[in-house]
């Protein structure tokens, strides 16, 4: 290292009895001067803070730069009189003079002494790490909960108003919304606005919690945004990524305890690995996202409110999280011996297994990867780590309230609002032995969540958070489409996962029974005499099913060796690409009492001629429980022909010769031979089984793939953790929601049931649609527009005109 002359002397003619240094007075000024630019405040170029004296010796990335009464260990006095540019301190701007080196010098031979309390920028807030035990206020107005009592309390010192209690109306969709996620029904509305029962609410809160299938439909939301659980999407093909969905479904139907919950997560068996595995990525990608560090992120976030992303990078510049407290995390899941990487290159230096808060116990480096986890786990849900209770808890307050008392709910540094209000809620999860249910149902029965919603406005900021009562939640993509489903009866039949639902009723649900699949494999006559259909060749087939009755309900499955497009009565239905993947629609809107007429278009592919084979089966049940079945057989018809937009054919002797539009000749087709298409077969037996089984459990779109819609709506892709979904539509999704092609169809099918229905006056229909999507009967002028929009023949167009009008109204989009 090169030192100037003069300041090399200085720093060897020094007496060490020199006079006591004055550190506010002659050390200060000169940090200020020289260094406060980038290691004061909320500066720490090379990840040295000097705001105290704990921070400064504590040093950087490349160690200690002092060791007070050790001038010839402290870096920082050579940093200081280096001549050298890569090593120099200050790195730019003025050089210390020799007196201030001198007098530096000195301070450091005296230990280093700091005014005690001084700082150049106090230390942040740091949460405290144990439970604590509140003394809750008394009681206010006879409202004796504890979450009242330290609210009410609170609201006194601030001089600030309690909240009014929400109605009924209001309070019996946000509950349903927020336990179960699905809005009451128009009977239910109608019941609990009747009920005069003083308890009524905290009875509803309760009965809604025991719908043990719903609750876990609804909560797989929540739990698949926090664990970066999917049913598709990056990695799942290939292996870099594992689902955790039935663990997950069985451990919200079962209710398990959090603590339980939270450590077979963190040590995992088999059925939960997936989020400690995390996501392999293709290609080349930051050190950061080696699994192992996914690890330590995804474990500090989800159960600690910890971001531990750019600690996994270098030295976090918004919080005290350093390289080593990522690493050591990592450390611990790691089978293999890790270095620590700062900014993707390697330090040399090895990472020790450890977790970020030692004075609860620590992991032992030495012992194998089962047993490390296993301690971590254990560290993690430790009775005395108030930290993993707080989190939880702060994550079910802001679902059910709209805010968290820490905000955002990963920023668990941050000082809450409320301390003591955080402390209830936490000392409540470890009273009911981690019990989740019990915490929701806490918070729902309490005065402060049945209070009326605060109201913002559109540039209110949150930085000084008061808190006003809860605050309107906008509806997630899930709840979204459930809403929309169960307003039109367009709910599907089936859904992705295989999760063992239960049905929602006392008692074991009945097993569905598996009929043979009757549809045989067809294709064109022609093939009888060894004929393959050619690569690319499209075949039209066709046949007419007469129903004596009105439908109640109608399901068909179909598939075709390769791909298919399905009509009914000249209306496109559906199609299909995979003869593996078989599709099933619902045809009870579509089929009509008489003559109906089934065309399928099936499409063989390929380079050269091969197999092609069509199969198509619907089961029917008319009004009064008459069951139909019709499937692909020899009664069938095939043309070379195809079909115009409206799913019709041009009929034989009415050909246009203007156009040159040849007649569609029929004839009758042939069954396929082979075996290839077993795995399909049996799967559309399965598919025709779930839809018909009377214990079968209405489908969700939390156990559905994300679609168009539910993307327009906010379902993030799940590849990061999301612990908040934006509560704002952007522009483009409020232009997508309300002119997309997804929800016109769901409404527009779902017009087509509800005018099947019979109503007395378009003023009914009105009613019950204002009851089932608000809670609520219609004002007498939306009653009269409403009504209007209908018309007075209630026509399919007015039903679904006035279904796109209510799902457009932001009572209903929202949580109120």
């Amino acid at each position: 290292m090169r030192r100037s002359p003069l300041l090399a002397g200085l720093l060897l003619t020094t007496s060490l009895g020199a006079a006591s240094v004055d550190f506010a007075h002659e050390v200060v000024p000169i940090l200020r001067k020289h260094c406060s630019e980038c290691h004061t405040g909320d500066k720490k170029k090379g990840g040295l803070s000097m705001n105290t004296r704990a921070s400064l010796l504590e040093g950087g990335e490349n160690g200690a730069v002092i060791s007070a009464g050790q001038t010839q260990k402290s870096k920082l006095l050579d940093a200081i009189v280096s001549a050298d540019p890569d090593v120099r301190m200050p790195p730019k701007g003025d050089r210390l003079s020799p007196a201030e080196v001198a007098t530096l010098r000195a301070w450091v031979e005296q230990g280093a002494v700091w005014t005690e309390g001084f700082a150049f920028k106090q230390p942040a807030y740091e949460p405290p790490l144990r439970p604590r035990q509140p003394v809750l206020p008394e009681a206010r107005n006879g409202r004796t909960h504890p979450i009242d009592r330290v609210l009410d309390g609170w609201l006194a010192d601030k001089g600030a108003p309690t909240p009014p209690v929400a109605d009924d109306a209001t309070f019996l969709r946000r509950v349903s919304l927020d336990l179960v996620g699905m809005l009451p029904s128009a009977e239910e509305a109608r019941a609990f606005a009747a009920d005069r029962r003083p308890d009524k609410r905290a009875m509803l809160v309760r009965s809604l919690l025991a719908r043990n299938v719903d609750y876990a439909d609804h909560w797989m939301v929540f739990w698949n945004d926090l664990l970066r659980n999917d049913y598709a999407g990056t990695g799942y093909i290939d292996g870099g990524r594992k689902q955790i969905t039935n663990w997950l479904y069985i451990s919200l139907l079962a209710n398990k305890p959090y603590d339980v919950f939270a450590r077979e997560l963190v040590a995992p068996s088999a059925d939960s690995e997936g989020f400690a595995k995390g996501i392999i990525w293709r290609g080349a990608v930051s050190a950061a996202q080696a699994p192992e560090l996914q690890y330590a992120q995804s474990v500090s976030q989800t159960f600690l409110g910890i971001n531990m992303k750019c600690a996994s990078c270098h030295d976090s510049f918004v919080d005290r999280w350093k390289l080593r407290d990522a690493y050591g995390l990592a450390a611990i899941y790691s089978d293999h011996p890790m270095e620590l990487v700062r900014c993707d290159i390697p330090t040399g230096k090895p990472a020790v297994a450890a977790w970020p808060f030692p004075e609860l116990g620590q992991v032992d480096a030495s012992k194998p990867r089962e047993e490390r986890l296993a301690q971590l786990a254990a560290l993690i849900t430790h009775p005395d780590n108030g930290r993993f209770q707080r989190t939880i808890v702060n994550r079910l307050w802001h679902r059910l309230m709209g805010r968290g008392v820490v905000h955002p709910v990963d920023a668990m540094q941050t000082q809450p609002w409320n301390q003591d209000l955080l402390d209830v809620l936490a000392n409540h999860l470890v009273e009911s032995k981690y019990d989740l249910k019990a915490v929701i149902e806490f918070i729902a029965t309490s005065q402060a969540y049945q209070s009326r919603a605060e109201i913002l406005a559109r540039d209110a900021e949150d930085k000084s958070y008061i808190y006003r009562g809860p605050r309107a939640k906008r509806l997630t993509a899930e709840q979204f489409v459930d809403a929309v489903w169960r307003l039109t009866s367009t709910t599907p039949a089936k859904i992705v996962p295989q999760v063992p639902r239960a049905a929602p009723v006392a008692g074991a649900a009945k097993k569905p029974v598996i009929e043979p699949l009757l549809a045989a494999p067809i294709w064109s006559g022609d093939i009888a005499g060894g004929r393959l259909p050619a690569a690319g060749e499209t075949r039209s087939f066709r046949r007419q099913l007469a129903l004596d009755a009105d439908v109640d309900a109608a399901t068909c499955v179909a598939t075709c060796d390769n791909g298919f497009e399905l009509y009914v009565n000249g209306k496109k239905i559906g199609a299909g690409d995979n003869w593996a993947d078989p599709k099933s629609f619902d045809l009870s809107a579509s089929l009509l009492k008489g003559s109906n007429q089934i065309v399928v278009v099936g499409h063989n592919s390929g380079k050269v001629p091969n197999v092609a084979a069509l199969f198509f089966q619907v089961n029917v049940t008319l009004k009064g429980g008459a069951r139909v079945r019709m499937a692909t057989d020899t009664a069938w018809e095939s043309t070379t022909s195809v079909p115009n937009a409206r799913g019709t054919f041009a009929a034989a002797g009415k050909a246009k010769a203007a156009t040159k539009t040849a007649e569609t000749v029929w004839q009758p087709v042939s069954l396929v031979k082979g075996d290839a298409w077993r795995m399909a077969e049996a799967r559309m037996a399965e598919m025709l089984a779930g839809v018909e089984a009377s214990s079968a459990v209405p489908a969700r779109a939390s156990l559905m793939k994300s679609d168009l819609l539910q993307r327009a709506l906010g379902r993030p892709n799940r590849e990061q953790i999301v612990s908040m979904r934006p509560n704002e539509l952007s522009t483009l999704e409020a232009i997508d929601l309300s002119n997309g092609q997804a929800l016109t169809s769901l409404l527009s099918a779902g017009a087509v049931k509800l005018k099947k229905r019979t109503w007395t006056s378009p003023e009914e229909l009105a009613r019950w649609l204002y009851l089932s999507a608000l809670s609520r009967e219609p004002a007498p002028a939306e009653l009269k527009v409403a009504a209007g929009i209908v018309g007075a023949e209630i026509s399919e167009q007015g039903i679904a005109d006035l279904l796109w009008a209510v799902c457009m109204l932001p009572e209903f989009q929202t949580i109120r």
